[in-house]
């Protein structure tokens, strides 16, 4: 396994609707497992392929959670149903340093194809429900700051790109 870089704001691929995985190959378990290995390595919680350079609908997810330990490995997923709402601190590996409340649905119902091209379809709820919205998010060319009022969204470049002078 290997770490890949991971792209940051305001890098243009961030902003790209990745496209659907046609048939998993070798080369898209090697890309799942590297992208498992640097969300690891980075601390983060998910990592879209986008957010590595890869124009392709797969995430990853760390559930972080007692019960499992394995990560999660989404192609191709979409959110069937949602329920209810909380507002919950957010992060990105994309946006360094950067941490807002977000308003997302506190359960969902996601469909895809795992690593074995089979289909499955999970329910979940609390933080993994989140961080499967937050890289469905991303798969979709949106960012955690697409989710912020005008004003903030606004406070946010000006600071951000401050930041990075």
């Amino acid at each position: 396994m290997a770490y890949i870089q991971i792209k940051t704001y305001p890098d243009p691929i961030l902003r790209k609707a990745c496209e659907p995985i046609e048939s998993i190959t070798g080369e898209t378990v090697i890309l799942c497992n590297n992208m498992v290995e640097t969300m690891r390595l980075a601390q983060g919680a998910g990592l879209a392929a986008n957010q590595v350079g890869v124009s392709s609908r797969v995430a990853v997810l760390d559930p972080r959670t007692k019960k499992e330990s394995k990560p999660i490995i989404l192609i191709n997923p979409v959110i069937v149903e949602q329920d209810s709402e909380e507002i919950s601190e957010e992060g990105c590996l994309s946006l360094p340093r950067f941490y807002e409340y977000i308003k997302r649905a506190k359960k969902v119902l996601v469909r895809g194809i795992n690593i074995d091209g089979e289909p499955f379809e999970m329910e979940c709820e609390g933080f993994l429900a989140r961080a499967i919205q937050h890289e469905l998010d991303h798969l979709n060319g949106l960012l955690l700051i697409d989710r912020l009022s005008p004003v903030k969204k606004d406070l946010f470049k000006k600071k951000y790109m401050k930041d990075r002078k």
